[in-house]
């Protein structure tokens, strides 16, 4: 959860790819086509899922399991204040579940004063290159106790109202499930599993950002970071969990937020992020015309700024059961591999620095 009003629901129209681009408002609409990208998968790419930076030591942030990647915690500068407050939603006995479905396809929610060329963006695609034959992409939750209302057999001891410790049946194993499906595609992915909001919630994103950067300096063929959440929808005791209407799959929908420099920080790079989302979001459509919500364009940085591919990936909601979102993830991966994978640099090319 982000923390800002991701609840609108916005009309889709029946042909072709409709791209909003709005500050304030719908400013723009064009439609473009893009061919379909080969399915070709890289061989021989090392999995990078659960091995650790080098010289990495064990983190001060209490870990469950053993397996999971740790940290040192060095002491760097305030990297700035982020709208965080204690995690306040939760999916009691006496509320309400509703369903929804938000139309999102190539949309944009855009909650900046920024106009944005929509159209140019995902004529050109990203500019970014991912190295070969190493890691490449890093996963990680800033707010990884995030959980699900439980279901069947996917029951938890919560350590907060719809959180948990627990990295079987938080947004950890949706990090796991991604972290699987990148690697089939041919990509040296790196899987952060530790907690960084609990035990406490406050500064949760700059312990997340230290760790990015210890990452990117020992790991410096890291071009990708996709820091993995649940939303939170609803109020006055109605919870929505979203679903996709997706034919023989029972899934949650997910949407890709990008942070801007609007909020008064640094943040020279957000249009190459913004480029990424829009790439893969037209990925995902194109396999799965409901599964995506539309992009999120938002003032905050969230971390962002540290790398020209930096994306918070919302996987459901609250109200969403583990396993819808689990379902949502392997679409959006087996998706969005492919269309990774074509961006790593041919033979002989040098992957931008």
């Amino acid at each position: 959860m982000t923390g800002f009003d991701r609840f609108a629901v916005s009309a889709l129209t029946a042909a072709g790819l409709l791209l909003l681009a709005a500050g304030g408002g719908a400013e723009e609409l064009s439609r473009l086509w893009r061919e379909s990208t080969e399915q070709g998968r890289m061989k021989n790419v090392v999995l990078l899922a659960e091995k650790p930076p080098a010289g990495a030591e064990p983190a001060e942030t209490p870990r469950r399991e053993p397996a999971a990647q740790t940290l040192s915690r060095a002491v760097l500068p305030p990297m700035e204040s982020f709208p965080e407050e204690a995690p306040a939603e939760s999916v009691a006995h006496t509320e309400q579940v509703l369903e929804t479905t938000i139309q999102g396809g190539m949309r944009i929610k855009n909650e900046t004063g920024y106009f944005v060329d929509a159209g140019s963006l995902l004529a050109e695609g990203p500019a970014l290159r991912l190295p070969r034959d190493e890691a490449q992409i890093l996963i990680i939750h800033t707010h990884a106790s995030e959980a699900y209302t439980q279901a069947g057999l996917d029951r938890y001891t919560p350590s907060d109202l719809n959180r948990t410790e627990d990295t079987q049946f938080n947004i950890v194993r949706v990090g796991d499930e991604l972290t699987e499906l990148l690697t089939r595609a041919g990509l040296g992915v790196i899987h952060d599993r530790g907690i960084y909001d609990y035990p406490s919630y406050t500064g949760s994103y700059t312990r997340a950002g230290e760790a990015i950067e210890q990452y990117l300096e020992s790991c410096p063929g890291i071009r990708i970071v996709f820091d993995i959440h649940r939303d939170a929808l609803g109020s006055d005791g109605v919870v929505y969990k979203t679903m996709a209407e997706e034919e023989g799959t029972v899934a949650s929908q997910i949407m890709l937020l990008v942070g801007t420099d609007a909020s008064g920080l640094e943040h020279p790079g957000w249009r190459e992020n913004l480029a990424l989302a829009l790439y893969l979001q037209n990925a995902v459509n194109t396999a799965c015309p409901t599964l995506m919500r539309p992009i999120a364009l938002v003032p905050q940085r969230y971390n962002q700024q540290l790398t020209p591919g930096s994306l918070i990936i919302e996987v459901g909601s609250s109200g969403n059961t583990l396993q819808e979102a689990l379902a949502a993830i392997r679409l959006f991966g087996n998706a969005a591999g492919p269309a990774l994978a074509e961006l790593i640099e041919a033979e002989g090319e040098d992957a931008e620095e």
